[in-house]
C-alpha cells in the first residue's frame, strides 16, 4: 500500500505540473512515477495511512490561505522599509523553537519562513530555528516564536502530525 500512496503522489505532482492530458504526457507521467517509486519507496512514507486523511487537506487549505495573507503583509513591511527615507532596519538573527515533532513539518516550516518577505530560515538545529529578520525588534526568544511561527506552527501540527 505505500507503493501505491507514493506512486499516487507523484503522479499527480507530474500531471498538476505538465498540466496536460495528452496521451503521451500521462504515459511519461506512469513510467516516471513508477519508476521513482521502485527506486525510493523503502525511503518514504512510513505512516502513509495520514496521506488518506481528507480532515488534512481542509488544514492544508486553510494554511494556504493565511501564509497568502502573511505574504502580502510582510510585502507591504518590506516595501515600506525599502521605500522610506529613513530605512528602518535593524537585522539581525533570531532563534525561535518549534514545537513540530516530524522533520517534513519543521522543513515546511523553514520554507514557509523563507519564503515570506523580509525573514530568511537559515538554521535548523533540532527544534530550533535560526531565522534572519529584517527588523529584530526584541531579544525575546517567546516574542519572535509567537509572531514567526505562531500561526504556521499550530496549523502543521494538524496537516502533518
Amino acid at each position: 500500500m505505500k507503493q501505491i500512496t507514493l506512486f499516487i503522489i507523484l503522479f499527480l505532482i507530474w500531471m498538476a505540473f505538465s498540466f496536460s492530458l495528452e496521451t503521451a504526457n500521462i504515459l511519461s507521467g506512469v513510467f516516471a512515477a513508477l519508476l521513482t517509486t521502485l527506486i525510493f519507496s523503502n525511503r518514504f512514507l512510513t505512516s502513509w495511512q495520514k496521506f488518506y486523511n481528507p480532515v488534512r487537506y481542509f488544514w492544508l487549505i486553510i494554511y494556504i490561505i493565511i501564509f497568502i495573507w502573511e505574504c502580502i503583509k510582510a510585502n507591504i513591511d518590506v516595501a515600506y522599509r525599502v521605500l522610506s527615507p529613513r530605512m528602518p532596519i535593524k537585522p539581525g538573527i533570531v532563534k525561535v523553537h518549534s514545537s513540530l515533532k516530524t522533520d517534513i513539518a519543521r522543513v515546511i516550516l523553514a520554507n514557509s519562513i523563507t519564503m515570506t518577505p523580509g525573514t530568511i530560515t537559515v538554521d535548523i538545529i533540532d527544534s530550533d530555528l535560526y531565522i534572519h529578520w529584517i527588523y529584530v525588534k526584541s531579544d525575546d526568544p517567546e516574542y519572535y516564536t509567537k509572531k514567526i511561527i505562531g500561526r504556521f506552527e499550530t496549523l502543521l501540527k494538524r496537516i502533518f502530525e
